[in-house]
């Protein structure tokens, strides 16, 4: 139709179709700007009822945090954040589709509080112990979780350590537990060098992995670490770890053991009869108070002093308390905390049992009567952890012509240890100090532990190595009913060794299976006197 229109008609028709297209595009630019505007109108009336029904709640928080601008500009930003998502908030209808899921559910969750640290029931500073130091442990972690077959993660899922809970208090840290991992170490001194402490990913941390997750914000730190450990440790990290002294600058070391004062008594009595009551154990009856005195006194190898470490008093207390039910007691007695005693030392005696049956059978020659050119009996302590023992060695000294000089043949068969080689050293310097003032000393002597297959080591057999010496020397028998313990001098003193009781004890235990006679008896030094706490059957 179009074709058979004349040239005019047709001009017509495109300016009148010109014409509608202007007032077209004129009418939809107006819808569109009032629908621009309904939507505005709409949403200001979705934010005017949003903010009626959060205004108030948001007023209430104002009102109760006036002083924290921190958690008032907070709350500000929740408000606005909610006026501007408030149609993500809205509970929307499920939508049909061929999957039988239903609409998400509007998630509130950027406005929920992650409670990080909460000290609202703690009492003055906080304390926290940190019994295992790792990296997570300490400085807090961005924990995640799985969600369709990803690990997802946000701000709820922040975690705090160690350091956050103790902040503004104080944090005790076993010092080899936190070596062991050395992340923990090295992050704890930064923190405490820059006086703040940040949450990172341990592998992010260090370029191992690329994967970026939350930074949470880092936190001032105002905090006293205590490191508890041995000495030892303590002396490795001030030499070798140039930071060390300059965080750690106080130190404070403990005895293990305190001096036998009355006060002192008072307190250590004090502490076993509240551990009774705090244990529900029966009273400890006087006896059995003594006993334990005693008992504290063996521990710490000295008569005038007492030993700290009270758990082991602690646990024959304990085990002392089941002997006074099992005999009906309604006391604590000594006799029971003697049983107690001897059973803790029965369980764990087997090897002083095993070398007791030797010498009884005649496997290990050991000599309690009698005289013997150049054989005296020298003492020995077994240290085995939980238990420790003394035994008797003979040692022997062989004497010829020569220029050999004193040798020990334990030294020769790298069975002696390098205290033991000092104490023969020193001995033959003692003998040139007496024999070879005018004339070299022309001497080949041997000396040896028999029947002696470990190590030996300690100079505390020194003496009994001299006397030895000297009788082969002079062709004069020693007595073998007496043991000797002690070490010797350049100029000939007799020094204080240590383990006094067990050697003794030990000696008795050989002396009264060859069967006792009243004479025999062990050589000590006088120095060692004061350290004296035997058995009552070896004072009997």
């Amino acid at each position: 139709e179009l074709k058979d229109l004349s040239d005019e008609d047709r001009e017509a028709l495109r300016q009148k179709s010109a014409t509608l297209h202007t007032e077209m595009n004129e009418a939809i630019r107006k819808i569109r700007k009032m629908e621009k505007e309904f939507q505005e109108q709409e949403k200001k009336l979705d934010q005017d009822v949003a903010l009626y029904v959060v205004g108030h709640h948001m007023e209430d928080l104002r009102e109760k945090y006036p002083d924290l601008p921190q958690v008032l500009d907070y709350l500000k930003d929740i408000q606005e954040d909610i006026l501007k998502n408030i149609d993500d908030l809205k509970r929307r209808p499920g939508a049909q589709g061929p999957f039988p899921f239903s609409a998400p559910e509007p998630s509130f969750i950027q406005y929920q509080v992650n409670v990080f640290v909460d000290h609202s029931e703690t009492k003055g500073a906080p304390v926290i112990m940190e019994n295992n130091p790792t990296y997570p442990n300490l400085f807090g972690a961005v924990e995640r979780r799985a969600q369709f077959g990803a690990l997802v993660t946000d701000f709820s899922l922040i975690r705090a350590g160690a350091l956050q809970r103790a902040n503004g208090g104080y944090l005790v840290l076993e010092a080899l537990d936190l070596l062991r991992w050395f992340f923990s170490y090295e992050a704890l001194k930064r923190c405490l060098k820059n006086g703040e402490v940040k949450i990172e990913d341990p592998m992010e941390m260090f370029g191992m992995i690329t994967t970026r997750s939350l930074q949470p914000q880092p936190i001032p730190l105002t905090i006293k670490i205590i490191l508890v450990g041995d000495p030892y440790i303590y002396q490795l990290l001030y030499i070798y770890d140039e930071d060390f002294h300059k965080f750690f600058k106080i130190k404070a070391q403990f005895d293990s053991r305190m001096h036998k004062t009355d006060d002192h008594l008072r307190k250590f009595c004090e502490l076993l009869a509240g551990y009774c009551q705090e244990k529900q154990l029966m009273p400890l009856h006087k006896t059995g108070m003594a006993r334990l005195v005693e008992y504290a006194q063996e521990l710490a190898g000295h008569q005038q002093k007492l030993t700290l470490q009270l758990k082991e008093v602690r646990d024959v207390v304990k085990e002392a308390n089941y002997w006074a039910r099992n005999n009906t007691h309604e006391v604590i007695l000594g006799s029971d905390v003697d049983k107690a005693i001897d059973e803790k030392t029965y369980r764990a005696d087997l090897p002083e049992e095993k070398l007791q049956e030797f010498i009884d059978e005649g496997m290990l020659f050991i000599e309690t009567e009698g005289r013997v050119v150049g054989q005296m009996n020298g003492l020995s302590v077994y240290a085995l952890g939980d238990h420790a023992f003394g035994r008797p060695s003979r040692i022997t000294a062989i004497v010829a012509l020569g220029r050999d000089g004193v040798v020990a043949i334990d030294r020769e068969a790298q069975l002696a240890g390098n205290i033991h080689n000092k104490g023969v050293l020193i001995l033959a310097g003692y003998l040139k100090s007496c024999f070879a003032q005018d004339k070299p000393l022309t001497l080949s002597a041997s000396l040896t532990f028999e029947q002696s297959y470990g190590m030996v080591e300690g100079d505390s057999a020194s003496g009994a190595e001299l006397v030895a010496l000297l009788s082969a020397i002079a062709e004069l028998p020693l007595a073998q009913n007496i043991a000797m313990t002690g070490s010797v001098s350049q100029r000939g003193e007799s020094q204080p060794i240590g383990g006094v009781n067990w050697k003794i004890e030990g000696f008795y235990k050989a002396c009264k299976a060859r069967g006792l006679d009243g004479t025999q008896g062990v050589i000590i030094p006088k120095a060692n006197v004061q350290d004296l706490m035997l058995k009552k059957e070896v004072v009997d």
